[in-house]
């Protein structure tokens, strides 16, 4: 198919951008990499009177450490991030490339970029989970200048985020180290969009966790946190499933063609006990603990 009749517009810096938002009103959509975009355009699920594109700004592409922690600039792709050398950063953010290679396939990621993703919304986005696990900010630009959104009030449904229809979302910044941190998912086919995801973070005081978070993809309209009891547990495998049980024990997934709500359930256990199998074997804590985690 084809998508609806709409206008074309080209913006060279974020202020022109803003400014045709705000004249084309709320039917006007920002065109990054489009990946998510124009399909949906196409299949006409979403029919915007117009696109702005931002493509051609300079200076929104990057992966920068400061003393605020690590900016990725907008038009920063996935391809970018899952390359990127991040020097001292690596250990600290190394989630963010490794958890890259799940986004869709090489042309995809090679136009596909960080921003973009997450202003779609997608509640099972690998970008969206991250960003809510690690307590990311995400940096809007609009009429009334710039301002900060935490992750966790950023995204409040399919598609649907707190950045206005006049807004751009200019940067994402990652505030603290997450040295253990891992994403995983299941999908029909590789390259297909994620049925159900699990990002974890996990710290550790020696071979016993300190504490831990988990956010699940998939299972709702918006990227879900649990607060899975791991202070204080051992660094196990027996662990690692009891958490995965816990945290489908928190969830109501809703069903679909893909599979049902208990399918969804089986699923984030298994997936968010191989996550965490992984999370514990990065560098700084000892030996890997994957011993039968997620079987």
């Amino acid at each position: 198919m084809k998508p609806a009749a709409f206008s074309y517009y080209r913006a060279y810096d974020v202020a022109e951008a803003v400014e045709r938002l705000s004249e084309l009103g709320d039917d006007a959509k920002i065109l990054a990499g489009g990946q998510s975009l124009v399909p949906m355009m196409n299949f006409r699920l979403a029919r915007p009177s117009a696109l702005v594109d931002i493509t051609r700004i300079s200076g929104l592409s990057y992966l920068r450490r400061d003393s605020e922690g690590l900016h990725v600039g907008a038009l920063t792709t996935h391809r970018a991030v899952e390359v990127a050398e991040l020097g001292d950063a690596d250990e600290d953010f190394g989630v963010l490339p490794r958890a890259a290679r799940w986004i869709g396939h090489y042309p995809i990621r090679c136009r596909g970029t960080f921003g973009g993703s997450i202003a779609h919304g997608d509640p099972a986005s690998e970008w969206c989970l991250l960003a809510v696990l690690l307590e990311a900010v995400i940096v809007l630009h609009g009429p009334r200048g710039r301002r900060e959104v935490p992750a966790a009030e950023f995204f409040g449904g399919f598609f649907v985020t707190a950045a206005g229809p006049d807004e751009v979302v200019v940067e994402v910044r990652f505030p603290s180290p997450s040295p253990h941190a891992a994403l995983t998912e299941f999908a029909e086919r590789q390259g297909d969009f994620a049925i159900v995801a699990a990002a974890v973070s996990v710290e550790f005081d020696g071979d016993t966790c300190s504490g831990g978070r988990i956010v699940l993809g998939g299972v709702a309209s918006v990227p879900v946190p649990v607060d899975a009891p791991l202070a204080g547990q051992p660094a196990t495998a027996e662990t690692w499933r009891a958490a995965g049980e816990f945290a489908a024990g928190q969830i109501d997934p809703p069903s679909d063609n893909h599979g049902d709500g208990t399918y969804r359930k089986r699923l984030a256990a298994t997936l968010v006990a191989r996550a965490l199998a992984e999370a514990s074997a990065r560098p700084g804590r000892g030996h890997p603990r994957l011993d039968g985690a997620g079987r």
